[in-house]
């Protein structure tokens, strides 16, 4: 458990934001994904978990309350994961440094708490295949953990078609 983590069952879900306004609705999406359902698309809990908590790149009190539920869900079972629970939290991190939004200071603590976890996680997930996009994913999120942003966004972006890319650009420079 991670301390000082908003339960789901509080009612200060309902003082947080996300794009659409209250965040009520974020417990019963995060209890949803608990199940490892891949994302699907454009619907489903992870779409409309990204669309208020992460909504063009925008990030609300309610994402960092979110983030803790997500790592610990992944810790439960690091090898069910996809992608999306190694990049969802990466992302906020990314998009909460990219525009300088300050944690609410009762968040704080289980947010960063929650991030510090990632490079373990990413180890307990060693021993399944990984797909280009899982690596971008853990290389992301680790990346957040030691403080990394700008590292984390690029690795997002670093499919194996972009490496070759960056790689011929880079010897030619």
């Amino acid at each position: 458990m991670i301390r000082a983590m908003l339960s789901l069952d509080s009612p200060q879900w309902s003082d947080l934001e996300h794009a659409y306004g209250a965040a009520s609705d974020i417990p019963s999406l995060l209890k949803k994904i608990a199940d490892f359902s891949p994302a699907s698309g454009n619907e489903g809990p992870w779409f409309s978990l990204w669309s208020a908590l992460a909504h063009q790149g925008d990030v609300y009190s309610a994402s960092f309350a979110a983030v803790p539920h997500v790592i610990l869900i992944l810790a439960s079972a690091p090898l069910k994961a996809d992608a999306t629970f190694f990049q969802f939290p990466a992302w906020v991190e990314i998009c909460r440094v990219r525009n300088n939004v300050e944690i609410p200071d009762a968040l704080a603590p289980a947010y960063f708490e929650a991030l510090a976890m990632l490079p373990a996680l990413a180890a307990a997930a060693a021993t399944k295949p990984w797909d280009p996009d899982f690596l971008q994913a853990v290389l992301s999120a680790i990346a957040v953990a030691k403080g990394q942003t700008a590292v984390a966004e690029a690795a997002q972006e670093l499919s194996p078609e972009v490496a070759g890319e960056f790689m011929k650009w880079f010897f030619e420079h």
